[in-house]
């Protein structure tokens, strides 16, 4: 059993076996392309999210109406990629097997992988949803096949072709986007084909992971990233696009990228705790429907 954070984000104390989601932080930024901070971005957002209210306007819903356990950031190793990636795994691994869901604050995007490994164990046709501005599709960066930038491309080697959806897709070499016109479901610039998408896993009642890099965002939004990528989504497009997925069997999710130092205004950060309240509340919905 997990213990309680010392500080959580808003509204998310909830006991652990009570809890229907289980909120934790994977503070890894090691494999970072350009600029690093990501690892500290799960303390930022918890610290900061009391400067937003728990409650609502976009679903007229509180968190304090939902039931989130947050066990707090993982001690991860910071220079060793896949040892981090194992403790991520364990993490998810314990949170599924209690039959909660587990949601994940980044940290860069290959601490994704690791919730993948364990998720793929016990939903084998799971589908991947992701939000980005780049690819991540590379088979190696630098000589690593563990970074950020190759995130989607192991994970695509666990889940098969046709199963990683790709919105907002605005960056990335060559081979990349040839990669994915072959084997994943590519959707550049915004969230084109997100509604037809989301009616036909909702048929099949398909197991999905949410993941969402936050430079899916245009810099004028969220500045405070690693590798920000002009041209992006706004705010009320990213949140209409999360609302979206309300109904559909989300198993877990992920949200990551944010570098709170490179945004000294501290916008960027708030409006990562407020998306992160907007995915609780749909992720809560979603269970509070899946029980009836």
């Amino acid at each position: 059993m997990l213990k309680p954070n010392i500080e959580t984000f808003i509204a998310c104390g909830s006991e652990y076996e009570n809890a229907d989601i289980v909120l934790f932080g994977a503070p890894f930024d090691s494999t970072a392309s350009y600029r690093p901070g990501a690892r500290f971005g799960p303390s930022a957002i918890r610290h900061e999210s009391f400067g937003i209210e728990s409650y609502s306007p976009y679903q007229n819903m509180d968190l304090c109406e939902c039931s989130v356990f947050d066990s707090g950031d993982l001690e991860l190793s910071i220079g060793r990629a896949e040892l981090a990636l194992g403790q991520i795994e364990s993490r998810t691994g314990t949170i599924l097997q209690e039959r909660k869901l587990p949601l994940m604050i980044g940290g860069e995007h290959l601490v994704t992988l690791g919730a993948i490994r364990s998720a793929i164990g016990f939903f084998p046709n799971l589908h991947i949803i992701h939000f980005d501005a780049h690819a991540d599709l590379r088979q190696e960066y630098l000589g690593a096949s563990l970074s950020h930038a190759c995130v989607m491309r192991r994970c695509h080697e666990l889940v098969g072709d046709s199963r990683i959806h790709q919105f907002c897709i605005r960056s990335g070499d060559k081979s990349e986007f040839e990669f994915a016109r072959e084997h994943t479901d590519l959707h550049l610039f915004n969230f084109d084909g997100l509604s037809h998408l989301v009616n036909e896993l909702k048929k099949k009642k398909t197991p999905i992971y949410l993941t969402i890099d936050l430079d899916c965002l245009d810099p004028s939004a969220l500045p405070g990233t690693g590798t920000p990528e002009a041209g992006g989504v706004t705010f009320i497009e990213l949140l209409s696009a999360t609302l979206e997925l309300g109904g559909t069997n989300i198993v877990g999710a992920d949200i990551n990228e944010l570098a709170p130092s490179l945004d000294q205004s501290g916008a960027s950060t708030a409006l990562s705790c407020k998306l992160l309240r907007e995915l609780i509340l749909v992720l809560s919905k979603n269970i509070i429907k899946k029980t009836k």
